[in-house]
């Protein structure tokens, strides 16, 4: 009997012994997942350098210094302030010497054939264009009814012509100023004055106004033969949205959406062909991996999260990924600085790859929780690693759909978002205008006046693309 308690004691204690070691691999694997998670920055994930702590940001590798001066370096090109032409001279000044500087003579006042020329540009007192429509009733003489004269076509209902309108959405979204912000630079800089929900209501009509421009820029868009996708978030009255765009070489298409899911993308990439660039989310896992191009900025970033990893073999893959990498991005630079031929890069890529994947192979083989699955799913795009080294005019980065993005992320960042689905649209139509404008070096505020005035005038709207 006392045997059977012993027995029954020491299986007790294995039990207990056997449920404290396990405790404590969860304990030490989530401890591993928390310093993971302190030590990300903006260097070893997606994480935005804003979102970087004082610290992190002290540890950027930073540029050895070149001991010349700031400013224009010897050798530079200058560039000098032109001068206007005769025909937008407002008004022209001569001056003449009075006295010879050499003796004190005095000088008549004689035009020489080359006079140094110095122009001044001043802004002028800005003056409200008003015009004042009289609507008049007239009786008639059979009938006795009064009839009042309507406003003509392209006559807008409010206070606002098209291009003030114009303007006042380009202070509000463009350049980011709040609502009382704008005001306040209406009424100080332009004499108009003019309340906040006047304001709103501007922002509205030129939604609609930009409605067409903006769905023919998309339509653009999707069928351009190499376009950049990624996706922010965003918030309407603090709740969660999601923001994307797609860049091409023309035009730049934002859209505010429910949600970042796989229906989502689809919806937004409608009709959509030629090569995607974008990062590994899923939500793009329906298109053919053989037409992507996956973001190795983004993958460097994982390289170096791999390179920090406290387990040594995970470690020594990483790095020698991180190394391999910025190979890559030297040859691909010399690419684009024209000093390496096309030809010549595929010859070092065909080296450089097999390295490359052999080391992913064997980070997926690893079996460590957290990292072989990340190896595995790189894996998992290998066809979409390297179509930048096989198609002209595609890139091994996303970056160019982030810079884009940029603009609006600092907005919100400024404004917390909108706060309706009329702000949304309002939003993205103005900011696809102007990003794609810029792309094209059209002038915007022209552009969006245009816009305004085919919408009053019930007339086609002009193109973003043409």
């Amino acid at each position: 009997m006392a045997q059977d308690w012993r027995d029954e004691r020491i299986a007790k204690l294995e039990a207990e012994n056997a449920e404290l070691k396990r405790l404590l691999t969860d304990a030490l694997a989530r401890l591993t997942r928390l310093e993971q998670m302190v030590e990300r920055s903006s260097r070893n994930s997606s994480q935005p350098p804003s979102a970087d702590t004082p610290a992190q940001r002290d540890e950027r590798p930073k540029k050895p210094p070149t001991g010349r001066k700031p400013g224009g370096q010897p050798g530079h090109k200058a560039r000098m302030r032109a001068l206007l032409p005769p025909e937008k001279v407002t008004r022209t000044e001569e001056h003449f010497p009075p006295a010879c500087l050499g003796c004190g003579n005095k000088l008549p006042r004689r035009e020489d054939e080359s006079p140094l020329i110095h122009q001044v540009l001043e802004l002028p007192a800005i003056e409200p264009d008003v015009t004042e429509h009289r609507l008049h009733a007239v009786c008639c003489g059979r009938c006795g009814r009064a009839s009042r004269a309507t406003l003509p076509l392209g006559v807008p209902a409010g206070m606002c012509g098209p291009r003030l309108m114009a303007f006042v959405a380009l202070l509000t979204c463009f350049l980011h100023l709040s609502r009382r912000q704008a005001r306040t630079l209406v009424v100080d800089m332009l004499g108009v004055g003019i309340s906040l929900g006047a304001l709103s209501e501007l922002e509205g009509r030129v939604s609609r106004a930009l409605e067409k421009p903006v769905q023919q820029a998309h339509a653009h868009a999707v069928t351009q033969p190499v376009k950049h996708v990624d996706g922010t978030t965003w918030r309407r009255a603090g709740k969660y949205r999601a923001l994307w765009t797609i860049a091409t070489e023309l035009s730049t298409v934002f859209s505010i959406s429910t949600d970042a899911t796989l229906g989502t993308i689809k919806r937004f990439l409608r009709g959509a062909r030629g090569i995607l660039v974008s990062d590994r989310g899923t939500q793009f896992g329906f298109w053919a991996m053989g037409r992507r191009q996956i973001c190795w900025a983004h993958l460097l970033r994982k390289f170096v999260e791999f390179s920090e990893h406290s387990q040594e073999p995970v470690a020594e893959i990483g790095t020698g990924l991180v190394l391999l990498t910025q190979v890559l991005f030297h040859e691909w630079h010399r690419i684009r600085d024209g000093t390496l031929s096309r030809a010549g890069f595929q010859r070092k890529m065909a080296v450089l790859v097999p390295h490359l994947e052999q080391l992913l192979e064997r980070g997926a083989s690893l079996g460590v929780r957290g990292v072989s699955g990340s190896f595995s799913d790189i894996l998992a795009h290998r066809a979409a690693l390297w179509t930048f080294v096989r198609e002209i005019g595609v890139e091994p980065t996303n970056n160019h759909a982030e810079r884009e993005l940029r603009a609006f992320v600092l907005w919100r960042k400024r404004c917390f978002g909108s706060q309706s689905d009329r702000g949304e649209r309002f939003a993205e139509r103005v900011m696809t205008a102007v990003h794609t404008l810029r792309k094209q070096k059209r002038h915007v505020l022209s552009f969006l006046t245009d816009a305004c005035t085919a919408m009053l005038r019930n007339q086609p709207a002009p193109q973003l693309v043409s």
